[in-house]
């Protein structure tokens, strides 16, 4: 990921965190930063933007908390799938299935069978 998809305006009244942040959110949201992208290290993106590195540590935590990245220990940090809009759709749909599914007492077998019936 090029440091120049993300600018920092230091006259912004808007914390430098918070514009990693939304920048970032941005790029996920519009696929400019596509599923499966490795993030920049926390310190070498701070060296490339000229921040502290606990800045950018904060936004890269409240991404995480967020759901639209994830963390994989030593091998860095990633654009989620959970950032991804059908994907969360996807998965309230699911949810929403399953719920039907149990109220109306269908095994789980046969819920999904039915499934795969309708994707075919």
């Amino acid at each position: 990921m090029p440091a120049d998809l993300i600018t920092i305006d230091a006259e912004s009244a808007q914390p430098p965190f918070e514009q990693v942040r939304a920048q970032l959110a941005r790029q996920i949201s519009d696929r400019t930063l596509a599923v499966g992208t490795r993030l920049p290290t926390v310190r070498a993106l701070a060296t490339q933007l000229g921040l502290a590195t606990n800045t950018v540590a904060r936004a890269y935590r409240e991404l995480e908390e967020a759901g639209m990245v994830e963390t994989r220990g030593r091998a860095g940090t990633f654009v989620s799938a959970l950032g991804d809009r059908s994907r969360v759709a996807l998965r309230d749909a699911a949810a929403e299935y399953a719920a039907t599914a149990r109220a109306l007492g269908i095994d789980p077998g046969e819920a999904l069978e039915a499934v795969r019936a309708a994707l075919r």
